[in-house]
């Protein structure tokens, strides 16, 4: 059965990408789109998808609040955030605020695909980009537990996080597979608390 899909974002021309790219995977169908929040939440009741990718900043209800209504009423239902904002506060808000993964609008349409992967397996993500900007953070001591949480491996690939590097590139520096690179990125989410 495929994986139930609802868009939310306010930009017309982006969800007409993702849907494109995204009906085009197997196993995977968008079901509806939503331009606002207060749409994605009506939405969501009436479709009931597995999956919702949620735009952090709309006009109206954000999708943090969104996020945060969803995630109260179906905690079932993943939502992965899509935002054009490289910040650790709307990456850590819209993780707390239920969020089971985050990607840069800039990797898009590489990310997406990979992200709902991940989510569905029942896993975070956070697109490279990402959970580099909290690595930095993290590392220069803004975040409520520091590296010194990590194992030398871990800070390692914390460090090849930081500098934007994905998890293939990662897993072939270091001699590893991509899975052990992306267990390793989830175990560091954990430690850091931010997953």
């Amino acid at each position: 059965m495929a994986t139930r899909i609802l868009l939310v974002d306010d930009h017309q021309v982006l969800r007409d990408g993702l849907r494109v790219s995204l009906n085009q995977q197997m196993g995977m169908e968008v079901i509806g789109e939503a331009g606002d929040g207060e749409t994605a939440i009506r939405l969501m009741r009436e479709l009931q998808p597995d999956i919702i990718i949620m735009d952090v900043g709309m006009a109206g209800m954000s999708g943090i609040d969104a996020t945060r209504r969803i995630h109260a009423d179906c905690p079932d239902i993943k939502i992965i955030a899509l935002s054009m904002y490289p910040k650790t506060s709307f990456i850590t808000e819209m993780l707390q605020a239920g969020a089971s993964g985050y990607i840069l609008k800039e990797n898009a349409f590489s990310s997406v695909v990979e992200g709902i992967q991940s989510v569905v397996a029942g896993k975070r993500y956070l697109c490279a980009r990402s959970a580099g900007l909290l690595a930095e953070d993290y590392a220069q001591g803004q975040g409520k537990t520091g590296p010194s949480a990590l194992s030398d491996k871990e800070r390692e690939i914390l460090k090849l996080l930081a500098e934007g590097k994905p998890s293939k590139e990662i897993a072939l520096l270091m001699d590893l597979s991509t899975k052990s690179i992306d267990h390793y990125r989830r175990q560091i989410m954990d430690k850091l608390k931010v997953g």
